[in-house]
């Protein structure tokens, strides 16, 4: 089968290969899918830079979120799944190869069915983003009727959050950087969109709130906004940071004003979540799928020949959506 890969860590241009390699064969509790599209996650750039690990195997085919559909069974596995149409999530953690191929081998449960209305380029649009945002959003309870402000609207995980957030019956605020973004962000459905550069965003969502300020805040960067999230967070509420820039990253936490917020500080690293955890996440997913709520910004669609290309526009932030690998 045709496959993308590589053998040493390093530079997308540098160490990304296309050639043929050995088709997968699904073993127990397994299913091999055949792949129509890829997704592109920030963590597989790291995975290849070495920034959080060095090389696990010989070789790998990056990738964790695709989809496809189901072309054979392992045992214990029902034939019944054989043509079905699924999204993927966490294909390579754990393994050497992962979504950017023909095909792939994955756990049954990690070939979540996508349903009919749902787009390949949706579905391998889910799996990281979508995972991580419901993590953040609701590991505290329903979010009806609770304030949400998500930093970083227009970005995949930030969009995925707002789609939840808002599917779930929430108020959602928002902060972005420049007018593109803003726009995108309202789009997505949220209720008010800020300029994080303009320096009042705390000020603002408690004019907004009745300065009873937000339930909920997904932070991107959380080293950065930690003083806006104190400033505006609801007695007991909860802040879920999801990303770092640097794998020694440090933060200080002003003790004595987090305590007075009651509040909570959530680190969410999908892959460490527990597994029944993300089933049911991925049972929301799709519930909030089958309203046709949930409709993710595609940034960039590529071959597979360039995959070089994906992973550098990833790593540099050079679009803004969903970059996607189509097989």
């Amino acid at each position: 089968m045709k496959a993308a890969y590589y053998d040493t860590q390093g530079n997308a241009y540098d160490v990304l290969k296309i050639g043929e390699v050995s088709k997968p064969s699904p073993g127990p509790n397994e299913v091999l899918v055949r792949i129509y599209v890829s997704g592109v996650n920030p963590s597989d750039i790291k995975a290849r830079t070495a920034f959080s690990a060095s090389m696990p195997y010989a070789r790998i085919i990056p990738h964790q979120d695709g989809a496809g559909v189901i072309e054979a069974v392992g045992e214990n596995v029902s034939s019944e799944r054989l043509n079905e149409r699924v999204w993927l999530y966490e294909a390579q953690y754990g393994r050497a190869s992962g979504t950017a191929a023909e095909f792939v081998v994955v756990p049954t449960s990690q070939a979540v069915r996508l349903p009919d209305n749902v787009s390949f380029e949706t579905g391998a649009s889910l799996g990281i983003p979508a995972l991580t945002a419901h993590r953040c959003l609701f590991s505290d309870g329903d979010l009806k009727d609770r304030r949400v402000l998500i930093h970083g609207g227009a970005g995949v995980v930030g969009t995925a959050a707002i789609l939840l957030a808002k599917w779930a019956g929430a108020w959602v605020v928002t902060t972005v950087r420049n007018a593109q973004q803003a726009a995108i962000a309202k789009i997505n459905g949220a209720d008010l969109v800020l300029d994080h550069t303009a320096g009042d965003v705390a000020n603002i969502i408690m004019a907004n709130t009745d300065n009873q300020g937000v339930h909920h805040i997904v932070d991107v960067a959380l080293k950065e906004n930690l003083d806006i999230n104190l400033a505006c967070l609801s007695q007991g509420g909860v802040i879920s940071s999801y990303a770092t820039s640097s794998a020694t990253e440090t933060i200080s936490v002003p003790l004595l004003k987090a305590m007075m917020h009651g509040c909570v500080l959530r680190f969410v690293y999908i892959y460490k979540v527990p597994m029944d955890v993300k089933k049911a996440s991925a049972e929301d997913i799709n519930s909030c799928l089958q309203t046709g709520s949930y409709a993710p910004l595609i940034g960039l669609n590529l071959p597979l020949e360039k995959i070089a290309d994906a992973h550098y526009t990833v790593e540099h932030a050079k679009v803004i959506g969903k970059v996607l690998i189509h097989i």
